[in-house]
């Protein structure tokens, strides 16, 4: 399990890891992930940062990949390697992306696949085949979304990302001891400035408690 850094003052630090995932880093998601490091930090926080675009991660599982998966070597890749410990050195998990047809970008959802493989996200259990928690570290998962679409629309589509995020990431870390949060703009096409500073104040709060 890895441990908890201590501040200056005697209490606990978090170490963060914030997952970023849109194309045009001067976006408003990018300023959204601005604002949430910055959060972070003033807190007292460690943040550490990926960039998917800006590292040209490829999300597509390799056919090498998918053989090795559920072997005792399922990482063949140096990125995911370098990402995975980067991950396993994290108390929390920030996730930020725009929801685009109806969920996760597909940047993302690679993400999730190649790097959350058996031995990082979970375990799976040789006799039964079941799967058990492998996040024992990780203390908060959070999802930063924003959207073309309103809040209605997306109840009924279901919010595959959001699920995705509170659901089944959520699951793979310590269930009494992991909280997470959810942070939602919602018709952004139609959202004002004032609306958007708004979310970019309500980021800033909710992670500056952490």
């Amino acid at each position: 399990m890895v441990g908890r850094a201590i501040r200056d003052g005697g209490d606990l630090m978090m170490r963060a890891l914030v997952v970023f995932a849109h194309p045009e880093p001067t976006s408003f998601n990018g300023s959204v992930r601005d604002a949430a490091v910055a959060a972070l930090v003033a807190a007292g926080n460690q943040v550490d940062v990926i960039d998917l675009y800006a590292d040209q991660f490829d999300p597509r599982m390799t056919t090498e990949e998918r053989l090795a998966y559920e072997t005792p070597h399922p990482i063949l890749d140096p990125q995911i390697e370098d990402y995975v410990a980067r991950v396993r050195r994290a108390d929390a998990l920030v996730f930020i992306y725009p929801t685009w047809w109806w969920g996760l970008p597909a940047i993302l959802k690679g993400w999730l696949e190649r790097v959350f493989v058996p031995g990082v996200g979970f375990v799976l259990d040789p006799s039964t085949n079941k799967v058990r928690p492998g996040l024992d570290h990780v203390r908060r998962v959070a999802g930063i979304s924003t959207y073309g679409s309103s809040r209605t629309a997306m109840r009924i589509f279901s919010d595959a990302g959001r699920r995705t995020i509170l659901r089944s990431v959520r699951l793979l870390a310590p269930l009494r001891r992991c909280r997470s949060t959810w942070l939602g703009l919602y018709d952004m096409d139609h959202a004002t400035d004032t609306e958007r500073r708004a979310f970019v104040t309500r980021v800033e709060r909710t992670l500056s408690s952490w």
